[in-house]
């Protein structure tokens, strides 16, 4: 049975002076005001990667995506990487932009379908401070209303931004994910700042595979690989996978870079 705040005013005002009913009520109250707090977590499906994770996967919370570099490849790779994690999430979306660059058929091949998707374009005036505002009012939704949100953030993201954003995420136990544009951050291998991020992900484009297996040397149109590093992982292991890109379900897949050539051919291409 629910219990309303309606019930628990009418029962007050008819057990006003019995101890065992007013404590009662005030448990009930309690739990009425108690945020859920089982956490939500949405496993990759890849032992690879949930193995390292402390809880078997992606906690909902607040997380970092970018791209290994500033180009528009290594952007939209690091989008559709958000855009598969989503995509495996019950409801809306909510995207945060700084600028019209989303390419809403490419989230659709990562399964994230445009009609899931509510666009809230800030502009480059309102980047920092009221994208994350946005960002933050649409997690304070919770998860009951939105899948996740997706915020672009282009300048310098502090630690007290940061841990309003992963609050308000926890309190709801909604998925928030800050794609980070590459040129504000520091160099590959210096990340210095310092953020409430649960996880951290740098993602980058590889070539997509050969369309024809037994012929390795000749370029293809095939799904795409992406190489994921995990920088940060709050109480777990950090690493770096080869990867399918998302599929039309969002998932990714575990790539082996001897599949269809032995490990010969593979040292002359290297070198």
């Amino acid at each position: 049975m629910n219990i309303t705040s309606e019930d628990v005013f009418q029962t007050a005002m008819a057990n006003r002076t019995d101890p065992v009913v007013l404590q009662q009520l005030r448990t009930a109250i309690a739990r009425l005001e108690r945020p859920e707090t089982a956490p939500r977590v949405l496993p990759f499906g890849l032992p690879a990667l949930d193995s390292v994770l402390p809880q078997g996967g992606l906690v909902a919370g607040f997380h970092e995506v970018t791209g290994a570099g500033a180009d528009v490849a290594q952007g939209a790779a690091a989008g559709l990487f958000a855009a598969g994690i989503l995509a495996r999430l019950p409801g809306p979306v909510l995207w945060v932009l700084e600028q019209d660059d989303v390419f809403a058929p490419g989230l659709a091949g990562a399964g994230l379908h445009p009609d899931r998707v509510i666009y809230a374009h800030v502009g480059k005036e309102g980047a920092g401070k009221a994208g994350l505002l946005v960002m933050e009012e649409g997690l304070r939704h919770g998860r009951h209303a939105l899948a996740g949100v997706v915020a672009e953030v282009s300048g310098r993201l502090s630690l007290t931004a940061s841990r309003r954003l992963q609050l308000a995420a926890e309190s709801t136990g909604t998925m928030a994910l800050v794609l980070r544009r590459q040129h504000t951050l520091p160099k590959m291998g210096q990340e210095t700042e310092t953020t409430a991020a649960l996880t951290r992900w740098r993602v980058t484009a590889l070539p997509s595979g050969p369309a024809v297996p037994d012929v390795p040397d000749i370029p293809g149109v095939g799904r795409g690989a992406w190489q994921i590093e995990l920088l940060r992982n709050r109480g777990g292991q950090t690493g770096t996978w080869i990867v399918g890109a998302c599929d039309a379900a969002g998932r990714l897949d575990m790539v082996s870079p001897l599949a269809h050539r032995p490990a010969a051919a593979l040292g002359r291409r290297a070198a």
